[in-house]
């Protein structure tokens, strides 16, 4: 059966003990939903519809309680509710203004933007940074810093500078460097370091007439950059210790794991970037996820970027049991702010 299956009813019985477990924790009765006077119902015809939404695999008896609780079937009909009808709070609307008053550089604001998740959701808040390689240029330069390391500074097609230190096995002196970032400029403006590259090798006999010393080493640097963006994916959080003051609502065997894969910045950077979409805020809870280690877990993502660019993910990580009616709102305005503070900081 499907959510067409269900009656208004339904769906408000389904509500109530949604809304009652997240608030307590226990499993929720009939004669609980009929103490809160939202329904005016008889405990019996209550208790009826339960029975009907747990066969339906919407709600789950612990064998010791005669209350129900959600299963994440239940969880995601009572989230999809929600994420119909998001409206950015006057509060969050004032945290996501302070963005933009900030000082500092780029990753300075991103440190703050997962504080401020952490802060305002009690749980842990992440904010992955853009991929250089991804984002459209405007302006270009390669500076040599070492024998072995080029500093790549790229200016988007949105004001936003940004930097990033490539290890390189190929050698260049600076003139090269300026040469390459003065016809790069020039010729691929509007274009990213992805499709840079694989021009440059397509069309590399012909740029040999005038680039002959520098195009292919070009072109290898690139690849190498890719290589290393690859491996090194940057991820900024904050609130680890929100999810031990939770420590009730994991196992303690994957609450150990959920913290190693923190440690491993790269490998959790790429598990988010996994499920970015254009979805102004989504939601994955427990089995959702598809990864064991995160099965209690519910992870609420959005992105931000400019008008027309996604340049990274930020959200939450947390417990199944959270307050999702107050964090999607939370988490789509200051994905909202720290876009609004890229465009007018920057």
């Amino acid at each position: 059966m499907t959510s067409l299956s269900l009656r208004e009813k339904d769906k408000q019985v389904l509500g109530q003990v949604v809304e009652g477990y997240l608030r307590q924790g226990k499993p929720v009765s009939s004669d609980l939903i009929t103490q809160t006077g939202f329904l005016r119902d008889s405990p019996a015809t209550i208790r009826n519809i339960m029975v009907k939404l747990e066969e339906m695999g919407y709600l789950l008896k612990p064998h010791t309680s005669a209350g129900r609780i959600p299963t994440d079937k239940g969880l995601r009909f009572y989230v999809n509710s929600l994420l119909d009808s998001i409206r950015t709070t006057g509060e969050v609307r004032n945290y996501a203004r302070d963005l933009t008053q900030g000082r500092g550089d780029f990753n300075s604001l991103l440190n703050r933007v997962s504080l401020l998740l952490a802060e305002q959701s009690d749980n842990l808040g992440f904010v992955i940074s853009p991929r250089i390689s991804k984002i459209p240029i405007n302006h270009l330069r390669f500076i040599k810093v070492a024998e072995d390391k080029v500093m790549v500074i790229l200016l988007t097609t949105f004001n936003l500078v940004l930097n990033e230190i490539v290890r390189t096995s190929q050698y260049f002196t600076q003139n090269e460097l300026d040469e390459a970032s003065q016809f790069l400029t020039a010729n691929y403006r509007g274009r990213n370091l992805v499709f840079v590259r694989a021009d440059l090798l397509r069309e590399l006999p012909r740029y040999k007439k005038r680039y002959e010393a520098v195009a292919g080493r070009l072109a290898e640097l690139l690849r190498s950059y890719f290589f290393q963006e690859d491996q090194t994916d940057q991820i900024f959080f904050q609130g680890t210790s929100k999810l031990l003051d939770q420590a009730s609502e994991f196992s303690l065997e994957k609450l150990k794991v959920l913290f190693r894969d923190f440690e491993e910045k790269a490998k959790l950077a790429r598990l988010i970037s996994d499920f970015i979409s254009l979805d102004r805020v989504k939601v994955l809870i427990g089995s959702e996820v598809n990864l064991p280690d995160v099965a209690d877990c519910t992870l609420i993502l959005s992105h931000y970027g400019s008008s027309n660019q996604v340049l990274g993910s930020l959200g939450i990580i947390g417990p199944k049991r959270i307050p999702y009616r107050r964090i999607i709102p939370l988490v789509d305005g200051i994905a909202q702010g720290l876009t609004r503070a890229i465009s007018e900081s920057h």
